[in-house]
């Protein structure tokens, strides 16, 4: 009995820890920067790049493998040569700039949690697309719709991630064709904050736009933005018809597109940092005016995501300082081209939650906050290139996000923060802590990590001894056991379901 008496007073001193942690908390719906964005290149060195870029748009062109959006960019000016598409004078460039807009809101089922994306916001989105999941007491196994339902949950109860993300994970329990269904209506019925549509045909983005729709109470998303899709170009320099299909269906209907180019330096481009931010650029300028070409002033995003690869293996890499230098030439392009800017987030090659996972996620995200990017998708819950999400390392790169919405309002220079009422009152060698200022601020000073131990050596090995991947698997067992989520209307939730059992019956069960 006396053993246990030392973990019962921790155990209360730890609950009255995280109580005043929690009653400080200042939950925004997303982040405005304070702090200027951080820059590599010279403004000459940015217009030689849109130059090559545009260039290169000219003389090469991409591949467009869609019948429909050649004679798209045909209608638009484009040159169209069998499936290669080629943009004289800028046209590319020229379709973007004068039609897209700056920023956007994406609208939430609760306004509250509605978000603003573009300059000088940051929004923080989960993990995207791993068809592993990973956690300390399973280990690594296949996603399940039961693991996505648990991610979307973990985001809703976040104070950190502003955004519900998308296939946060991929539910393989559940047949490819049909699983879109399952996941949209996830971040519909367990979250209320903002979410991401299907993309990987386009029809499934249409059943997106309809699920939506339901949520939304509305026959059309004209003029409300409350949906995000991500489009990824198929590099070097091809759009094929699933993503520009999908990119078709969202620009019909209002909604943003995320149009990334997936570039991994030495394999799908060139393996200096100029020639692949050439190359990003040229994609991205392609699939965003493509959706200005269908309507125009329909919400774009351009996104980065490069990284570099092993020239000995020739497996990607991740927290090294060239795709790193390439997001902060990325972001000052964006910002000069007029749109939002997608890229980043806590991104490692590590499987597990170790230092390897820390430092590389680590370097990828300070680049990502010093950089200014809009728009953060895999800010939480990456493992192993991308392949895995892990509950812990969730955990422990959510606790970066709130250590980043600190970090970006920069220095507090009102009267409370110049702090001069403490400093012409203290006597000298007094210390500060009876100090007024210091008793009117306590509560609120100071980022309180909800995963880091700073405790005496003594209190850590009293407590067990936990490493900061077990404090997290703790954190979020917690969390799933108290989740009471945000509600729906039963009308929408029957809607809803209702929509998703007369699709699946409309066509057999697939594995593509």
């Amino acid at each position: 009995m006396t053993s246990e008496m030392p973990r019962r007073r921790s155990g209360g001193r730890e609950a009255r820890i995280a109580l005043r942690a929690a009653a400080h908390l200042e939950r925004v719906p997303f982040l405005t920067r304070t702090l200027a964005p951080a820059t590599v290149l010279s403004e000459e060195g940015l217009a030689i790049i849109e130059a090559n870029a545009d260039r290169l748009l000219a003389e090469v062109g991409v591949a467009v493998r869609d019948a429909a959006a050649l004679e798209t960019f045909r209608a638009a000016g484009a040159e169209v040569d069998g499936d290669r598409v080629r943009f004289p004078d800028g046209l590319a460039r020229r379709l973007v700039m004068e039609n897209a807009p700056r920023t956007f809101v994406q609208h939430a089922r609760n306004p509250e949690r509605s978000v603003t994306i573009g300059d000088p916001h940051m929004v923080f989105a989960p993990n995207y697309g791993s068809p592993f999941v990973r956690d300390l007491d399973g280990g690594r196994r296949y996603g399940t719709i039961e693991d996505f339902r648990n991610f979307v949950k973990l985001t809703w109860q976040s104070p950190w991630l502003h955004h519900s993300g998308g296939t946060v994970c991929e539910p393989v329990d559940i047949p490819v064709n049909k699983r879109h269904l399952d996941m949209v209506y996830s971040h519909i019925r367990y979250s209320d904050k903002p979410f991401m549509g299907s993309v990987t045909a386009p029809e499934r983005a249409q059943d997106s736009v309809e699920l939506a729709k339901i949520a939304f109470g509305t026959d059309s998303l004209v003029g409300k933005t409350v949906m995000l899709s991500l489009v990824n170009a198929n590099s070097p320099m091809v759009w094929d018809a699933a993503m520009i299909g999908a990119a078709r269906v969202y620009a019909e209907n209002d909604q943003g597109v995320l149009v990334t180019p997936f570039i991994l330096s030495g394999a799908m481009g060139p393996v200096t940092i100029a020639g692949s931010c050439t190359q990003s650029l040229a994609e991205a300028l392609a699939g965003m005016a493509f959706v200005q070409c269908i309507r125009p002033g329909a919400p774009v995003v351009l996104g980065s995501f490069a990284s570099s690869l092993s020239m000995q293996t020739g497996a990607p890499t991740f927290g090294t300082p060239e795709p790193s230098l390439l997001l902060y030439v990325m972001a000052q392009l964006a910002r000069r081209l007029g749109v939002p800017f997608r890229s980043g987030g806590n991104l490692c090659a590590s499987k597990v939650a170790d230092a390897q996972a820390a430092y590389e996620s680590a370097n990828t995200f300070s680049a990502t906050v010093m950089a200014g990017v809009n728009f953060v998708l895999h800010s939480a819950g990456w493992l192993e290139g991308g392949l895995a999400i892990g509950y812990e390392k969730f955990i422990l790169d959510e606790d970066q996000c709130g250590m980043a919405a600190t970090f970006v309002k920069g220095v507090d220079l009102s009267p409370n923060g110049l702090a001069m009422d403490a400093l012409l009152t203290n006597e000298p060698g007094t210390h500060f802590m009876g100090n007024a200022h210091t008793l009117q601020n306590f509560e609120t000073a100071f980022y309180r990590s909800t995963t880091a131990n700073n405790d005496s050596f003594e209190q850590w090995q009293e407590q067990g001894s936990l490493t900061a991947e077990q404090r997290a698997n703790a954190v979020w067992k917690k969390r799933l056991a108290e989740y009471d989520g945000p509600g729906i209307d039963p009308g929408v939730d029957e809607a809803l379901l209702d929509y998703i059992a007369r699709r699946k019956a409309s066509f057999p069960d697939s594995d593509a």
